[in-house]
């Protein structure tokens, strides 16, 4: 086949498990062949989905699908700003599919485009959040007799507003905590409440650092209490402490032997990596 080229461009939305998903599909000249790439950006899925229909698909029909690096360096400059999470989906989407695209022209996996495999298979990681100890703790039970060695661990934290737990609370739900001991007492009429009806990106809610990084700290004693040093664990932060509280934060979680702590640091604190590093040898993902 020679001179293939793209005929059409389709975004998908999707949702399985409340997760909303872009998918990018590139239909070409060739009659049933056509590429799937994916270009989810869960918070804002419906501005990924109108960067491609509205921009990239009339840019790029009738191009030819084997200039896979011309299309992308054009696509990127075509816009005059460049870069942000929106476009930098969009292209990533149309990527994937122009290579997916390749790989059956060639009748060959991507992977072996690319110089070939350096494995057979790679570990999972599957995601354990509750309530409580016990709540996270079972999950992880649950996961490990189906055979998983990596699980994340989650949980709320009293009182406040917590990452990675679906059933935490937000909104006016999290300004419940009363003792000072415990964490600030929140003192605003600020915080709205939530539909439980509607998905939303990140639900608000009071976040305290404090409060969190003690309720992880007793979370990852407890796991590793119960199931010991062999399985493997990993803990997303969400870039939510400042810097200095993260660089501390690493140093508390050493002892628990962390497979990685995930999201640390914002973008703009990068040197902060360098800090945690010189000090602590916690993996950082």
């Amino acid at each position: 086949m020679s001179n293939v080229t793209i005929r059409d461009i389709k975004t998908i939305l999707t949702e399985p498990d409340n997760i909303r998903l872009v998918i990018v599909k590139i239909e070409t000249s060739e009659p049933g062949l056509y590429g799937i790439g994916c270009a989810t950006f869960t918070q804002r899925p419906t501005t990924v989905a109108a960067a491609v229909n509205d921009y990239l698909k009339p840019f790029l029909e009738g191009k030819n699908v084997a200039d896979i690096e011309d299309i992308w360096q054009s696509s990127y400059v075509s816009s005059y700003w460049r870069n942000g999470p929106v476009l930098n989906n969009a292209l990533s989407g149309v990527d994937q599919a122009l290579w997916d695209i390749k790989g059956k022209m060639a009748n060959m996996p991507v992977y072996d485009l690319l110089g070939g495999r350096a494995r057979e298979a790679a570990p999972v990681y599957v995601h354990a959040s509750g309530e409580s100890h016990e709540e996270v703790g079972d999950k992880v039970q649950a996961f490990v007799e189906q055979g998983f060695h990596h699980v994340r661990v989650q949980m709320t934290t009293p009182g406040y507003a917590t990452y990675g737990n679906r059933g935490a609370g937000s909104g006016g739900d999290t300004g419940t905590n009363r003792n000072t001991l415990d964490g600030p007492i929140a003192a605003t009429s600020w915080v709205r409440d939530y539909d439980l009806s509607k998905n939303y990106a990140h639900p608000g809610g009071i976040f305290e650092p404090k409060p969190y990084m003690r309720s992880a700290l007793g979370l990852f004693e407890y796991i590793r209490n119960r199931f010991g040093y062999g399985l493997e664990i990993l803990h997303d932060v969400h870039e939510r402490i400042p810097p200095i509280l993260g660089v501390w934060f690493a140093k508390e979680v050493e002892k628990f032997q962390l497979f990685f702590l995930e999201d640390l640091f914002s973008p703009e604190d990068n040197d902060y990596f360098r800090m945690v590093r010189e000090q602590t040898s916690t993996p950082i993902a």
